[in-house]
């Protein structure tokens, strides 16, 4: 790993690495110490007590956060007759059947979210390999393979989004952006938990939720106090 920045090696100075803060001490540090020259994205990682190897402890879901994301989320669909119209009326930057899959196929990826309806699937099939990589695959699990076109993009402009646990245990996900400030920031972030904490699989034993941090898109990360976690979802 390069070496840090100046700005960034002070910010961490400041942080007591064996101290676990509150949600709201945590955010309030990030927004006070930030160097960046944009508004920053917040991040949250909770480490879970599961071993995704295992198929049946496998954690991965969509939540909708009550604040959005802070950015504009564009969305394209592979719907054909009505149903790319109505994906254009509830919102969709761009809609189409067989010519918008060739055109991504072409290289085009000027959107951040994809969406198809199932009649649809055998033709965006053959984008896997430009879409999976980049997480844009439409999937059925996300509620992105579906004939309710309306709700699917009204609720990911809202700021839906989707994560998964990837394989040391860990959980990433955006939680808005720091202009936000504390309490819209919190709202976000007890939506976010409290669907982890409602997809814990039943074979997870033990301690479910082991460790959580908080860091901004320059910043180091912040560990937040897992019992003030437990105490805020009772």
């Amino acid at each position: 790993m390069g070496r840090r920045g100046k700005k960034y090696r002070d910010v961490a100075e400041k942080i007591d690495k064996l101290k676990s803060y509150s949600f709201e001490e945590a955010v309030q540090m990030i927004t006070d110490s930030s160097f960046a020259k944009f508004d920053e994205t917040l991040d949250v990682a909770v480490r879970l007590g599961v071993d995704p190897r295992h198929a049946d402890q496998m954690v991965r879901g969509t939540v909708v956060l009550p604040n959005g994301i802070g950015k504009d989320v564009k969305v394209a669909v592979f719907a054909k007759g009505e149903k790319e119209k109505e994906a254009l009326e509830a919102g969709a930057d761009v809609a189409g059947s067989d010519e918008l899959v060739e055109k991504v196929q072409k290289g085009w990826l000027e959107f951040d979210k994809a969406i198809a309806t199932p009649d649809m699937m055998a033709s965006v099939g053959k984008l896997g390999r430009v879409l999976g990589p980049r997480g844009m695959m439409p999937n059925a699990k996300l509620g992105t393979v579906t004939f309710d076109i309306a709700r699917a993009v009204k609720e990911i402009k809202a700021g839906k989004i989707d994560f998964k646990v990837e394989k040391a245990g860990i959980v990433h996900a955006p939680i808005g952006k720091a202009s936000f400030g504390v309490e819209k920031l919190l709202q976000n972030f007890a939506a976010f938990l409290e669907t982890i904490q409602r997809l814990k699989p039943p074979s997870s034993k033990g301690t479910y939720m082991r460790g959580i941090a908080v860091s901004s898109t320059m910043g180091p990360g912040i560990k937040v106090d897992t019992a003030f976690v437990r105490d805020f979802l009772s």
